[in-house]
């Protein structure tokens, strides 16, 4: 079984643990891989969210050999076995608790941002990764949570060997895998997408989960989307009283599940916009890569699912494109019936819609890392052919991405800043 990503993987998993929802179970995440798996889980059981922060506690010497684990709130699982037959002095060992300790602080603390950790005592616990080879974090993670005091505790993954399964049902009440290959060799070979998780992207799961359980509602519906005459799946997310909409057109190599353009929509949604992630392509289109580029087609499809999203909502509409999809914002923004209100492109590619640059309106931002130098470059000449109201913005450092500390928060803000100007204060053109 191949999983596209880890949202894909999140929401199968998802399904297999739908019978735990009426023991209304707390979800946890091993970070940073497992969070947007757990993030995917917990939304579908409408389950709090939070991390499982545990480190290893590796002999002196032979740190690949562990002698326990700690957790937060003081837990510690310990090997008396291990420590007697280590040979290594008290003093070594403790020395090694403090050290992981202050690692284990400082994480918690960087992926909660201030928020309590949520309790599990007496909770049934799903203890979440992204998949396991050896099991010896998934296992740690499991004692801990049990010396916490959970009433009931599930590992629920995508993939392991069947081997390592076994040996985890030990340590777990219940174990819960989707795919078992013999032929396991390595985690990210069953991912289509097995790009690194970063802490920005455990922190905004997090506060995303949080924001859900805390904030008023939003309408979240998943949608068929009629684009062009193909029907393409999506995720339509309204705010109480949202002002605006913001199509997400994704780029090559990816999907509606991107963690970046999610990660960019939730801010949005925190400002009160609407937000539609939705596939330009369908999935057996999504095979042929020649598919990626075909600009035209991809600007069609964003123009009919704008008409079909304006037959549902009067409210302004802008364009968020990342690489190709950028392109195919800004082809479809350049028709003579566009009345898109704002652009917004992360380290796009806007000179594939070229020669139709000149013909765009809407006001259009161009966000690209620093450190992105082609695509830099690119912008640039771009931005020369733009005849609208436009603005480049470099982001220190980035790379194409944005996988860097902060980076993606700067893009967050700026997209948010400027469709919130062009959208919801008066300078959007008029609906329908």
């Amino acid at each position: 079984m191949m999983f596209t990503d880890r949202v894909d993987a999140g929401r199968r998993l998802a399904g297999a643990v739908e019978h735990l929802r009426e023991e209304r179970p707390v979800v946890l995440g091993l970070p940073r891989g497992g969070v947007p798996v757990a993030y995917e889980v917990a939304r579908a059981l409408g389950a709090p969210l939070d991390v499982i922060v545990v480190r290893k506690l590796g002999v002196p010497y032979h740190p690949e050999l562990g002698f326990g684990a700690i957790g937060e709130g003081g837990v510690r699982v310990i090997s008396d076995d291990i420590v007697r037959h280590s040979g290594v002095r008290q003093a070594e060992l403790t020395a090694v608790e403090h050290a992981e300790e202050q690692e284990l602080l400082r994480r918690a603390r960087c992926y909660r941002e201030g928020r309590p950790r949520v309790t599990v005592e007496g909770r049934t616990v799903i203890v979440v990764d992204d998949g396991v080879a050896t099991g010896a974090t998934a296992a740690a993670a499991c004692q801990v949570v049990r010396a916490q005091g959970a009433a009931r505790v599930v590992l629920a993954v995508p993939v392991a060997p069947p081997d390592v399964i076994h040996r985890l049902r030990g340590a777990a009440d219940d174990v819960v895998c989707l795919s078992r290959p013999h032929l396991f060799s390595a985690v990210g070979k069953w991912y289509l997408d097995f790009s690194q998780t970063t802490d920005e992207e455990v922190i905004t799961c997090l506060t995303e989960a949080a924001a859900a359980r805390s904030a008023p509602a939003t309408a979240e519906a998943e949608v068929e989307v009629d684009a062009d005459g193909v029907r393409l799946a999506g995720d339509l997310a309204l705010p109480a009283g949202a002002t605006a909409v913001v199509m997400f057109a994704h780029g090559s190599s990816s999907s509606r599940h991107s963690p970046r353009n999610r990660s960019v929509a939730a801010a949005l949604r925190d400002a009160g916009l609407g937000t539609l992630l939705f596939d330009l392509l369908t999935s057996a289109e999504e095979t042929d890569r020649a598919n990626v580029f075909a600009i035209d087609t991809l600007a069609r499809r964003l123009s009919g699912a704008t008409r079909w999203l304006r037959e549902r909502e009067s409210v302004p509409i802008g364009y968020f494109g990342a690489s190709t999809g950028a392109a195919a914002a800004l082809r479809a923004a350049a028709d003579d019936d566009a009345s898109v209100g704002a652009v917004v492109s992360r380290g796009g590619r806007p000179d594939l819609a070229a020669p139709r640059l000149g013909d765009v309106r809407a006001p259009t931002l161009l966000i690209v890392g620093g450190h992105d130098t082609l695509v830099l470059d690119l912008n640039r000449a771009a931005q020369a052919e733009l005849r609208c109201e436009n603005r480049l913005e470099i982001v220190p450092g980035a790379t194409h991405l944005f996988e860097e500390p902060g980076a993606l928060d700067q893009v967050a803000d700026l997209a948010r800043a400027w469709f919130i100007r062009h959208l919801t204060e008066g300078s959007a053109p008029p609906v329908g």
